[in-house]
């Protein structure tokens, strides 16, 4: 059953893990798993110290060139299908320098949602997305 946008912002919001798709701008699709916070209809999600060849992702190249890009989070269940649902939030991403003001706050959020970045803050770039639609699916209603 199709989910509300509320129910949708609802659970991507209280997932630990988002997928975030990016194109570059030729159109080639790339795919990373990522953690991230919830703020009103923005979604943030930043470079942070695991170990990385560059702290210029290729997501970070893709937003600038393509800004359009969604993020997709879900529930699966082994023994009780029932109980499966995904959640989409699809958006305009924005590139913030570390330095940022909204890129500190961002930081400082996640921070609050992850505990390990309160001994290691990200201090790469942030990605910000300001979503335009939520979206889900769900095999019941919710509860």
């Amino acid at each position: 059953m199709r989910l509300d946008e509320a129910e949708a912002r609802r659970r991507f919001a209280g997932s630990r893990v988002a997928r975030l798709a990016t194109a570059d701008a030729a159109g080639r699709p790339h795919l990373v798993p990522v953690v991230f916070v919830v703020s009103g209809d923005r979604i943030y999600t930043a470079v942070d110290a695991k170990p990385k060849s560059t702290t210029d992702l290729r997501r970070l190249a893709n937003a600038r060139a393509n800004p359009p890009v969604s993020l997709l989070t879900d529930h699966y269940a082994d023994d009780e299908w029932e109980a499966l649902w995904w959640a989409r939030a699809d958006g305009e991403a924005r590139v913030l320098a570390p330095d940022d003001p909204e890129a500190a706050a961002a930081v400082i959020a996640l921070a609050r949602r992850y505990p390990q970045y309160q001994e290691h803050p990200p201090t790469g770039p942030v990605l910000a997305i300001d979503v335009r639609t939520w979206r889900g699916w769900a095999a019941r209603p919710p509860s």
